[in-house]
């Protein structure tokens, strides 16, 4: 048997996870519910990745709350890892470090210290160049579950007022639910999360219980959601982000919801995984067509024509792919050579790249029907147009010809 050495690599860390900056969630002397605080986590606090002046900076932000059944923190994997990522979308991040049910302190203390941090953020969104309407909420199994009391609970009066910051609104604008902690049930919940949340002189209190099971507090108003799991979950059950998912439905609330079939809990971004790891670009995609990236712009109406050798197109996709890299593209049905949409549906105002999607193409000629590949189109015959979209719309007609 032959065996492989790996060379050792010393990673020096000049910035990053150990040189962090943060900053605590309340003046000293102001923290609600106080107890002894965590000296190593410094929580309740924030650790601050700004993307601010950084090549790409889009003005949005997230509030990430790791797992750890608020009972410990997941700070690396759930924490910097993903703070970094984003940072990587040109998205400023803030990792939130909340009280913990293993130090005592208990509901409604995490839900105080989520709403802190998400109106801290906000307050602040001028020192960061960030858009305040465009801030989300991201959590990890417990982190999960707070962060669907975020998204649900904004309005309850966690604490008490202290100062301006506590002015400001707590709704996230957008939701992100990772393998979440969802219920209280006793059926589908993980167990040692409602415990520590709860505390050992509630954990019984089925009341408070249902109360907190996120599925229950779904309105309208719930900001967009976005839920991974994995099928194969066996400490925190697929049944929480779909009852969460089903309530979204069952308020129109936007959402999108990714099953896994395998992977064991608490994987974070697992880049490694060629199948798991895809969820974050799922993630990514999600987030530029609900205008995370970019301030939703004028769209306008469009219609047009497909030919393929002048004869029209039979069914396809006609992309288009604004300038700014930021919104999302626009993909439009194409039937029978013809498309067409309304102005809520159609592209963006301005220039734009229009390609025809998809590997096979079929033309209704009367003697053959063709069927040809993108490969087989004659060079320079229009795979990819630019065009101006006008703020009335611009008739389209895209004629291809096969070698």
């Amino acid at each position: 048997m032959k065996y492989f050495a790996i060379p050792a690599l010393l990673i020096c860390l000049s910035g990053g996870l150990l040189a962090q900056e943060s900053t605590p969630l309340w003046p000293e002397g102001k923290t609600p519910f106080a107890l002894p605080i965590d000296k190593e986590t410094g929580s309740p606090s924030l650790k601050l990745y700004p993307g601010k002046g950084s090549e790409g900076h889009t003005g949005a932000a997230v509030v990430i709350c790791p797992g750890g059944g608020y009972g410990g923190l997941a700070t690396d994997h759930e924490g910097h890892q993903i703070a970094e990522w984003f940072n990587g979308q040109g998205v400023s991040a803030f990792v939130l470090h909340y009280r913990l049910g293993s130090q005592g302190h208990h509901y409604p203390t995490q839900l105080a210290d989520v709403q802190r941090a998400i109106r801290w953020v906000r307050a602040h969104a001028g020192d960061y160049e960030l858009d305040p309407a465009r801030l989300a909420v991201m959590g990890f199994s417990a982190g999960g579950h707070l962060a669907s009391m975020a998204a649900t609970l904004y309005d309850e009066k966690a604490y008490e007022a202290s100062d301006a910051i506590d002015e400001v609104s707590a709704r996230p604008d957008f939701a992100i639910l990772c393998y979440p902690v969802i219920s209280f049930d006793p059926v589908v919940t993980h167990g040692g999360s409602r415990k520590n949340l709860l505390g050992p002189d509630r954990n019984d209190d089925e009341a408070l219980a249902e109360k907190l099971s996120s599925e229950n507090n779904v309105t309208e108003e719930t900001p967009p959601t976005f839920l991974f799991q994995t099928d194969a979950d066996a400490a925190v059950p697929a049944e929480n982000a779909t009852r969460f998912y089903l309530a979204l439905r069952q308020k129109k609330v936007p959402a999108e919801f990714h099953v896994y079939q395998n992977g064991a809990h608490g994987v974070g971004l697992n880049r490694g995984d060629p199948v798991l790891g895809t969820w974050s670009g799922l993630l990514s995609h999600w987030l530029r067509v609900n205008f995370f990236f970019a301030s939703r712009q004028p769209q306008a109406a469009v219609s047009g024509e497909v030919a393929l050798d002048g004869q029209p197109v039979s069914a396809g996709v006609l992309a288009f792919y604004p300038e700014d890299k930021n919104l999302p593209v626009t993909a439009l049905r194409v039937r029978r050579g013809k498309f067409s949409a309304k102005a809520e549906a159609g592209p963006f105002v301005g220039k734009a790249t229009v390609k025809f999607e998809g590997s096979i193409w079929e033309a209704t000629g009367e003697a053959a029907d063709k069927a040809v590949t993108l490969e087989t189109l004659t060079p320079g015959d229009g795979k990819a147009v630019e065009v101006v979209i006008g703020e009335n719309g611009t008739p389209i007609r895209l004629d291809y010809r096969s070698r």
